[in-house]
């Protein structure tokens, strides 16, 4: 049975028994604490918390998840993988232990012709948690499984809680029996390789308190209503219904490493180490472009860290396998095709996941070169200072800046006999995602306990936004919280977080920034509004200072926003939505939204490209965008099924949360986005639009900027001074500008060229009078001297260079001139290859000179340079390099 139809069957079973069928949820994680999605409750987890009522009785899914903890460990076994779907079926308050056990062994056991998976329940065998009676007593007497099938397990295996206070239960597992060619019998509690878990039903009934690990916690009590949460892997599945011995030879990745033979010439199953490569790139190619196709692009931080990291490991391993030209875009081309059937938008969007892969493919091939050379150098300075361990800052500024993968780095430095400080790099990593996971947090929540702001919600309810309809309002405080900590009362001075049952203040959200404004009390105080956003789905939290009065909970409060800042930030809003859709008209449906940020008068569009835009490109988009303005077209806001708006050819945006009714705005007959942000009523509001440029924010991610209406004005208005201004400089029309500047340029050039070959060839007057004084140190010929401050490096290079080349090459030389510029002293070092087989070394005695001038440096051992910081040490430079050559030669 093939993947996609043990998914088909999964979701029509469920929905045949009365529950809501619920689409995979994006990879891109709706919660500050998580990248990425890694288990398929994730999209549930609001309505476990109690954050959001649940829409619905019953659920299933199977959702999309990567994790990537053990990445390291993909490919050396065959269990771990980074991306996996989940099945799962949910019920909030409905069913419980009896509803879910019938039903997980119903699909299990009925027999493919009726619609189930037609597993052998002789193979079935069940774990519960050792106090859970009630779990054993209905597989045993409502199921039929006999006891010795049934095992009790502790709370480490069969216990669930999301690690934190809150919900928890026990759990029952369904595990699947491999045969004896897998492992002794005995049951899961034996061996967990022949008894493979497949499906996992989680009974969640009792409130946990705090503690650590799986089995540290306190049970507080009950919780008002019981839920159930199960899963199932569907790979672990797929492994069993097609006789394969593990995932990687399952339908989806098999082909995938068939692909990879092809390309590469390298058989499956012939040689451990090559099979491990093979199953790397097999996993980490499928995870990509599902990444990809949610809307991840590579980057060096947080989700775009993971893509691009996964990407340059699967790359590398080609190379490991023979690869010598680009593989990308066939092993993408590949997994759209597998995955396509359960993901049709992959199909769709298949030119824009080929364009940002490919250019990953790219700027890794030369990433390769560059930091290998980096990386070079860090070993050679690292042996060169007797030491053994490659520094963790120093691998960490590989990965860094140069995309090195940590892996690569551990195997060539390996290879020159040194290890890695692996736990300084790991550190230094998980600094880097705490900080990005913390700022995420901070910004939602203002540095508050979640808690309190779901107290909230519970006991008032939504806040309503009346934003779209109304700029003020009457409404109540129903919440607040003084310097993060819940209050009954503030006053004038404080910090607050204000919770009002309706409100016109639009909370930061789909890239549109928040309002500002005020909030008066009947009281008389006043509270000054600087930010508004929704830490729990639904409660819109005002935070601002309290300027006069005291404010209560309970009060009856006129919110205002700032009338002004609100169009300007419409007016934004909307050339965003054109500049979008003029985008996809002049590049294609490629140019798909990857992020935006919409400010009063002024917004800035992140989109998907591999190359920069052209600048004529860029004009006619501009053009296009205004010619839309003077059509006055009306811009208007429906609320519908996202099936339908998806019919009607809306556009949504990648890593955003839809319900089943979306918002979806209209322009006239040129743009249809959903979007829940605020907009102008037509067109002509927004007076003008400039496009300020373009530039790269990330492989395959361009970024426009642009001002909107009176600021764009503005900024015209500006440059028309200047150029009225550059009109009477050069005394021409506007017109005659760039070749009237260009010329002028072209002038100051060559002027420049002359001047560069006056100082070389005074330079180099002095190579002849700096031979004639050489030394002689134990039958090295040595040149030191300072030549005139201010000289560069390079015409510093040039002479040194020079000067060894005067010196016959059967006699050995070492030229060791010195410089000041800018205040700091400077060296470059040379020596010929008579003085090299002598021992003496550019980069060695650089350094000694460059230690005593208070600086360093390094290069090769026929030329290198260094410099520091005191530049009256020269002179005592000078000796050091003279004292090295006469202990070496």
């Amino acid at each position: 049975m093939e993947s996609a139809e043990i998914r088909r069957r999964w979701l029509s079973f469920f929905e045949e028994r009365g529950h809501t069928v619920v689409p995979s949820a994006s990879l891109i994680a709706d919660d500050p604490t998580l990248l990425l999605v890694p288990a398929g409750m994730v999209p549930f987890k609001p309505y476990f918390l109690g954050e959001v009522k649940p829409p619905f009785a019953r659920a299933s899914s199977v959702q999309k998840c990567v994790r990537t903890p053990d990445i390291e460990e993909v490919g050396k076994t065959t269990r771990h993988g980074t991306f996996f779907q989940m099945c799962g079926n949910f019920s909030f308050g409905d069913y419980f232990k009896e509803g879910a056990i019938k039903l997980a062994w119903e699909l299990l056991t009925t027999s493919v012709e009726h619609g189930g998976y037609g597993l052998d329940p002789e193979l079935l065998w069940i774990t519960v948690y050792q106090e859970d009676d009630e779990a054993e007593r209905i597989w045993r007497d409502v199921v039929g499984v006999p006891a010795e099938r049934i095992q009790r397990l502790g709370k480490k295996d069969n216990y669930w809680s999301m690690g934190v206070p809150g919900p928890c239960g026990p759990c029952s597992e369904i595990n699947y029996d491999r045969g004896p060619e897998f492992g002794v019998e005995g049951g899961p509690a034996v061996n967990d390789e022949r008894y493979v878990e497949i499906w996992n039903l989680v009974f969640m009934q009792y409130e946990r308190g705090e503690g650590t690990g799986k089995d540290d916690f306190e049970i507080l009590g009950d919780l008002p209503s019981k839920n159930i949460d199960t899963g199932l892997g569907l790979e672990r599945l797929a492994m069993i219904l097609q006789g394969v011995q593990n995932m990687y030879e399952t339908d989806t990745l098999k082909v995938v490493i068939d692909t990879a033979t092809e390309l590469t010439g390298v058989g499956y199953g012939k040689a451990h180490e090559s099979d491990v490569s093979l199953r790397v790139v097999a996993d980490h190619m499928r995870t990509s472009v599902m990444l990809i196709g949610d809307g991840v692009t590579p980057g060096n931080e947080g989700r775009g860290y993971v893509l691009r990291r996964i990407m340059r490991r699967a790359i590398r391993n080609m190379r490991l396998l023979g690869a010598t030209g680009p593989v990308v875009g066939r092993l993408v081309q590949t997994v759209i095709d597998t995955m396509g059937e359960q993901y049709p938008e992959l199909v769709t969007d298949r030119a824009r996941i080929e364009t940002v892969a490919l250019a990953e493919e790219a700027r890794f091939l030369k990433t390769l070169n560059a930091g290998s050379n980096v990386l070079d150098g860090a070993v050679v300075e690292t042996k060169a200072a007797g030491g053994t361990v490659l520094a963790g800052d120093k691998a960490f500024l590989l990965h860094d800046t140069w995309g090195f993968p940590i892996d690569l780095t551990l195997e060539i430095a390996a290879e020159q006999g040194l290890s890695v400080d692996e736990p300084g790099f790991r550190r230094l990593m998980q600094e880097q995602r705490d900080k990005a996971k913390a700022d995420a947090k901070a910004k939602k929540t203002g540095h508050a306990d979640v808690a309190a702001y779901r107290e909230i919600a519970d006991g008032s309810g939504a806040t309503e936004f009346t934003g779209y309809t109304d700029t003020e309002g009457e409404s109540t405080v129903v919440g607040l919280l003084v310097n993060g900590v819940p209050s009954p009362a503030a006053t004038e001075g404080d910090e607050v977080e204000v919770v009002l049952d309706r409100t016109p203040f639009y909370a930061e959200g789909g890239g549109q920034l928040a309002d500002q404004g005020r909030i008066r009390l009947h009281s008389g105080a006043v509270i000054e509004v600087r930010d508004v956003q929704q830490p729990v789905p639904g409660v819109s939290v005002h935070k601002g200072s309290v300027q006069v009065g005291e404010v209560t909970v309970g009060s009856t409060a006129y919110a205002a926003i700032d009338i002004r800042r609100r169009r300007a930030i419409a007016r934004a809003h909307s050339a965003t939505h054109l500049t979008h859709q003029a985008l996809r008209d002049a590049l294609g449906p490629t140019a798909a939204q990857a992020g935006s940020e919409n400010s009063p008068g002024r917004f800035r569009f992140d989109f998907g490209s591999p190359n920069a835009v052209p600048g004529a490109v860029l004009t006619d988009v501009e053009q296009k965008i205004n010619e839309v303005l003077a059509r006055e077209l009306d811009v208007h806001a429906e609320v519908m099924p996202i099936d339908e708006a998806k019919r009607q050819g809306a556009i949504a945006e990648f890593g955003e949360k839809y319900g089943d009714k979306v918002r979806v705005v209209t322009i006239g007959d040129f743009s249809k986005e959903l979007c829940g942000g605020t907009h102008v009523h037509n067109t002509a509001q927004l007076g003008l639009v400039k496009l300020l440029g373009e530039s790269s924010i990330g492989s395959g991610v361009r970024r426009v900027e642009a001002l909107v209406g009176v600021d764009a004005y503005h900024f015209l208005a500006r440059e028309h001074t200047v150029v009225a201004q550059l009109q009477e400089l050069v005394k021409g029309r506007p017109e005659e500008l760039p070749e009237k500047v260009s010329a002028m340029l072209g002038k100051l050039k060559d002027a420049e060229k002359e001047i560069e070959k006056f100082r070389a060839e005074k330079v180099l007057q002095a190579a002849a009078g700096l031979v004639e004084g050489a030394k002689d140190v134990r039958g090295v010929a040595l040149v030191t001297g300072r030549v005139p401050d201010g000289t560069g490096a390079d015409d510093l290079r040039r002479l040194v260079l020079d000067v060894r080349g005067r010196i016959p090459g059967d006699r050995a030389a070492v030229v060791a001139l010195f410089t000041s510029v800018n205040g700091k002293p400077l060296t470059v070092i040379a020596t010929n290859e008579a003085a090299r087989e002598r021992g003496l070394k550019a980069g060695e005695l650089v350094r000694t000179a460059a230690k005593t001038l208070g600086g360093g440096g390094g290069g090769k051992p026929d030329v290198a340079q260094g410099g520091g910081q005191n530049p009256e040490a020269v002179g005592e430079a000078m000796q050091a390099v003279e004292r090295l050559v006469a202990e070496t030669a």
